[in-house]
C-alpha cells in the first residue's frame, strides 16, 4: 500500500541516518579527545577506576617531591659528616704528633682549635630548607625526622602514607643544650677504651657547646699536658671519628632507600599512566577506521532518505492525465 500520509521507507531511513549521526558524533567526540571514556556516561565502571587511580598519581607525585627533598637533606647532612671526619681525623693526627717528645704542645693547640672552629662552622652551616640534623640549638632533644616514602591504597580502598624515618639524634654533632646530645659534645670516656680498663672515668669532649650535663675535660693541649693525658686524648679522638663514620654510614644507607623509592615511585606512576590509559583512552587507528566507515554510511543514508523522500512524490503521476 502507497500512502501520502505515512511514509514508512522514510521513517525507517531517517532511523537509521539517526543512528548513524549518533555513532559519529561519539566516534568524532573520541578522536578530538582522545578518550574512549570520557564521562562517567561512556563507562561508569572504568570512568570510576581511571578517576580514582589518576588521584593517587596526584598523590604519588607529592610523594616524589617530598622525596627529593629528604634525599636534599640527607645529602646535607652526610656531605657535612663527611667533611667533619676529614677534620676529626687531621685533630687525631694533631694529637699523636703531641705525643712526640720535644714537641711545643701550645702550637699543636693553636691548630686544634682552629679544626675545631671548622667543626662548628661544618655542623651550623648543615642546614637544608630550615632543618639543620648536625646542629641542635632548639633547647630540647632532637626528634626522629620523617620523610614521606610512599601512598598505599590497601584492597578494601583505605589510603595511608608511609614514611622513612631518621633518628637524628644519633646525627648530631653538637648540642648547646645538653653536652650528651653531640657526638663533639659528649664526655667520652678514655679509661673504657682501653684493653684492659682501670675502672677510673676518664671522661673527655672535643668541643664545649655551652651545654648542661658534662663533666669531662675538653681536648685542649698545654705545656703542662702529660703524655697519659695526650693518649687519653688520641683515644677519644679515634671513638669520635669511628662514631661519625658509623653515623655517615647509616646516612648513606638512607640516602640509598631514599633513590631506590624515588625510582620505584617513578616506575610505579608510569605504570599506573599506562593502566589507566589501557581503561579509558581512545584506539586512534580504530576510531579512523570506524569514522570513514560512518561517513560512507551517512552518505549512503542520506540518499536513502532521499529516494524514500521521493516516492510520495511519484504518486502525483497517478492522477496526471
Amino acid at each position: 500500500m502507497t500512502s501520502i500520509m505515512t511514509n514508512a521507507a522514510a521513517m525507517a531511513a531517517l532511523q537509521t541516518l539517526r543512528g548513524i549521526n549518533s555513532s559519529m558524533e561519539t566516534t568524532q567526540a573520541r578522536i578530538s579527545s582522545g578518550y574512549r571514556v570520557e564521562t562517567a556516561s561512556d563507562n561508569a565502571a572504568y570512568w570510576s577506576i581511571a578517576t580514582t587511580m589518576r588521584s593517587d598519581n596526584k598523590a604519588l607525585s607529592t610523594v616524589s617531591d617530598a622525596l627529593g627533598l629528604g634525599a636534599a637533606k640527607v645529602d646535607v647532612a652526610y656531605t657535612a659528616l663527611d667533611s667533619a671526619i676529614d677534620v676529626v681525623d687531621e685533630i687525631k693526627s694533631k694529637l699523636v704528633a703531641a705525643a712526640e717528645p720535644g714537641v711545643d704542645k701550645v702550637k699543636i693547640n693553636s691548630e686544634l682549635a682552629e679544626l675545631k672552629k671548622q667543626l662548628s662552622s661544618i655542623a651550623e652551616s648543615a642546614s637544608f630548607s630550615g632543618e639543620n640534623w648536625l646542629y641542635n640549638d632548639t633547647g630540647a632533644a632532637a626528634a626522629t625526622a620523617s620523610i614521606v616514602g610512599s601512598f598505599n591504597r590497601s584492597a578494601s580502598g583505605n589510603v595511608s602514607i608511609a614514611t622513612l624515618d631518621v633518628d637524628v639524634a644519633a646525627v648530631v654533632l653538637i648540642d648547646t643544650s645538653s653536652d650528651a646530645g653531640g657526638i663533639l659534645t659528649k664526655d667520652i670516656d678514655a679509661d673504657a677504651l682501653l684493653d684492659t680498663p682501670t675502672g677510673t672515668a676518664d671522661n673527655y669532649f672535643l668541643i664545649d657547646g655551652g651545654g648542661t650535663g658534662g663533666t669531662g675535660t675538653e681536648i685542649v693541649l698545654s705545656g703542662s699536658t702529660t703524655d697519659a693525658e695526650v693518649e687519653a686524648m688520641i683515644r677519644v679522638a679515634d671513638e669520635i671519628l669511628n662514631q661519625l663514620t658509623d653515623v655517615a654510614s647509616d646516612l648513606g644507607a638512607i640516602n640509598s632507600r631514599v633513590q631506590m623509592q624515588e625510582t620505584f615511585v617513578s616506575n610505579l606512576m608510569d605504570s599506573i599512566d599506562k593502566g589507566v590509559g589501557r581503561l579509558v583512552d581512545a584506539d586512534m587507528n580504530e576510531e579512523s577506521t570506524r569514522l570513514n566507515a560512518l561517513q560512507t554510511q551517512q552518505q549512503l543514508g542520506i540518499q536513502a532518505l532521499s529516494i524514500a523522500n521521493s516516492t510520495s512524490q511519484n504518486v502525483l503521476q497517478l492522477f496526471q492525465g
